[in-house]
């Protein structure tokens, strides 16, 4: 989902979650987008996830979207490579809200 199509979805639908993904030894982090079908969908650009270096970077972008609430979600591979399910996609285990 491109960055015009984010604002066109959020004006067009009001119950959705956005995440802000943080890679474990990574400074980079990615926005996911979960619809009220439960599909995924990660922001992009010309047809490729976009990367931020800085949560001001994401900032900014999610207000002009219209967006002004987010989840922080901290992924750590060491879950999936021990054959657990990662925790990060549950509800309120690893999640902490932004405000913007």
């Amino acid at each position: 989902m491109d960055l015009h199509v984010l604002k066109q979805y959020v004006h067009n639908h009001a119950n959705f979650e956005v995440r802000v993904i943080s890679h474990a030894g990574s400074r980079c982090y990615q926005v996911e987008i979960e619809d009220i079908e439960g599909d995924r969908h990660l922001l992009t650009q010309r047809g490729k996830p976009m990367m931020f270096r800085a949560l001001d970077d994401i900032y900014l972008e999610l207000k002009r979207a219209g967006i002004h609430r987010a989840y922080l979600v901290h992924y750590v591979a060491h879950d999936e490579m021990i054959g657990r399910q990662a925790h990060y996609q549950e509800p309120l285990a690893s999640r902490m809200p932004l405000v913007f």
